[in-house]
Parts: C-alpha cells; structure tokens; sequence
C-alpha cells in the first residue's frame, strides 16, 4: 500500500491524534512504542516525523499491514480500528455496519458520499445479507 493521501480524508490521523491525546503521550514515546508484534526485531516502524504528520494529517503514504500493526501496537489501539480508519482515510472505503448485528459489515467505496437513497439501498443489502445468514 503507497500512495499519497488523495481522499482529503482524516479518518486515520483523527483516531490517533485523539489517543495520543488521551495517553498523554509524547512522539518520542509513540516511537518507541510502534513496534510491529509480528516482528518486533524489526525495532519501530515509525520515526518521529512521519509519526507527526501522520497525525496532523500532513501528506503521509499509506501505511503498510506491519506498519499498521505496529500504530494500533504503540497507540494501544484495536488493529481492525487502525486499519478500517486506514482504508477510509487512503482510499475512501467506509465500514457499513448492520444496525443489529455488528458483526454483519460492508466494505463500501466513498459510502458517505453516496445519496442518502443509496445509503438506504445499501443499509437494505446490508439487512438481506443478514436475514440470509439467520435462515
């Protein structure tokens, strides 16, 4: 995954600005912290600077999985939040969950932007899909 931000979206940098807030972390101790668990010889992933762009929202790349793995390490965050706030920030993908059942989701290319007659469409697809699974 590279690229740089084209969605004009922050849904990713959002996210961590608010837990770094919330940690009261400095980037030096995010640094430090973002260290990939599946490889965790590799050292951090992350270096002050882009940690701070990132953040900021200011002309980052996409993050790769282990880079991802290593921001949701080092914010204590869930990796399936990181990357869904990933995929709507870098390439316009919103999570559509079902209102009932969270467990039932649509991975849907710039769903906020669609029509809030389309929205209902795909909410109602959403809704099939999980009747199907019930039946």
């Amino acid at each position: 995954m590279t690229g740089d931000v084209t969605t004009g979206r922050t849904d990713l940098s959002d996210l961590l600005r608010t837990r770094k807030e919330s940690l009261g972390a400095s980037y030096r101790d995010l640094e430090d912290a973002c260290i990939d668990p599946a490889d965790p010889a590799s050292g951090s992933l992350w270096r002050r600077g882009t940690l701070q762009n990132l953040v900021n929202g200011v002309g980052t790349k996409a993050p790769s999985f282990p880079q991802l793995r290593a921001l949701a390490a080092g914010f204590r965050l869930d990796p399936a939040r990181v990357q869904v706030a990933a995929a709507a920030q870098f390439f316009g993908i919103d999570m559509v969950q079902d209102d009932d059942d969270p467990d039932v989701v649509a991975f849907i290319d710039d769903y906020r932007g669609l029509s809030a007659e389309d929205q209902a469409w795909v909410r109602a697809i959403i809704q099939t899909r999980r009747d199907l699974g019930q039946s």
